[in-house]
């Protein structure tokens, strides 16, 4: 059997941190009892985007792993026999912090861990005012149900990210996201930037053959020092094939769950019929890794 029945959890999030979990927790049981083997959280799904503005009290947030927000979804993972994909801001040690993604096993032991690579430093993204660039690479993480190619969000705008997990076994990528619009940009610039989101993700999926799963939160989050401003997050949490074809698409104002079946055996097909990965010319990418070439 090559199907892989996955659930993206698209979902609002608040203040209050048990009412976010359990809101995840029953949306989570939900999708397993549809028969999802493999449920993917949105990135920092334990309370609001509080990287629109830089507040030192912040901080206070964040968990060490194991903790008792990884211990909560491991257990979970445990009881419904799932692969489970959360997103946590973690505390490392101290001054150390990191925005990391960690996929439980079936049997609610930790599979693997990744920390977010890149970092972005924009109005409303100020997420280097937290978080230490990740320093475990780009090394997807076996599971039951497949090989993970787990990142997250800044990510997935960097096509480098995508192919070294491909190149290093990856079956699936995988983007827990929290990306959204100011809410004064006009419907035009909206429509120009989700596009580009959904496009560039759709182009990692055709350039490595590889199906890709994004899925992003759903709702509008005031900003903490200007209420009167924030973000709207555009939600459309989708499954792509390894072609770029859109398997399913979530809206872009309602909570879901978006269940999709994905064909496991579809990238050996694939592969075969667009052999990018050999056809690459590795003798000729040595400047790839310079800043820019002058």
């Amino acid at each position: 059997m090559t199907i892989l029945k996955t659930a993206l959890i698209q979902q609002t999030c608040s203040n209050d941190k048990q009412e976010n979990r359990n809101k995840s927790a029953e949306m989570i049981i939900r999708a397993a009892a549809s028969g999802a083997a493999l449920i993917v959280l949105q990135e920092l799904h334990a309370g609001p985007y509080f990287c629109q503005s830089e507040d030192p009290a912040l901080f206070d947030l964040a968990e060490p792993i194991p903790g008792e927000t990884s211990q909560f979804f491991a257990s979970l993972a445990r009881e419904l026999g799932v692969v489970l994909v959360v997103s946590l801001f973690e505390k490392r040690a101290p001054g150390l912090y990191h925005n990391t993604a960690v996929v439980f096993e079936k049997n609610g032991w930790r599979a693997g861990t990744y920390r977010k690579m890149h970092i972005p430093d924009d109005p409303g993204f100020y997420e280097k005012f937290y978080f230490t660039p990740g320093d475990l690479g780009f090394m997807p993480i076996q599971t039951t149900v497949g090989t993970l190619g787990v990142l997250v969000c800044w990510d997935q705008w960097y096509p480098e990210a995508a192919r070294l997990m491909a190149l290093a076994g990856a079956d699936l990528l995988i983007y827990p996201t929290a990306i959204g619009w100011d809410p004064v940009d006009t419907v035009d610039e909206k429509g120009r930037q989700r596009d580009a989101w959904m496009t560039v993700q759709r182009g990692h999926a055709v350039a490595n053959g590889l199906p890709v799963l994004a899925v992003n939160r759903v709702g509008f989050e005031a900003s903490p020092q200007h209420p009167e401003t924030g973000l709207q997050f555009w939600g459309s949490s989708f499954v792509a094939g390894p072609q770029g074809e859109i398997l399913a698409e979530a809206s872009q104002d309602k909570e879901e769950i978006l269940l999709v079946d994905v064909d496991m055996a579809s990238s050996e097909t694939v592969r075969r019929i667009w052999p990018f990965l050999r056809d690459r010319r590795i003798d000729a990418y040595s400047e790839i890794t310079k800043r820019y070439r002058d």
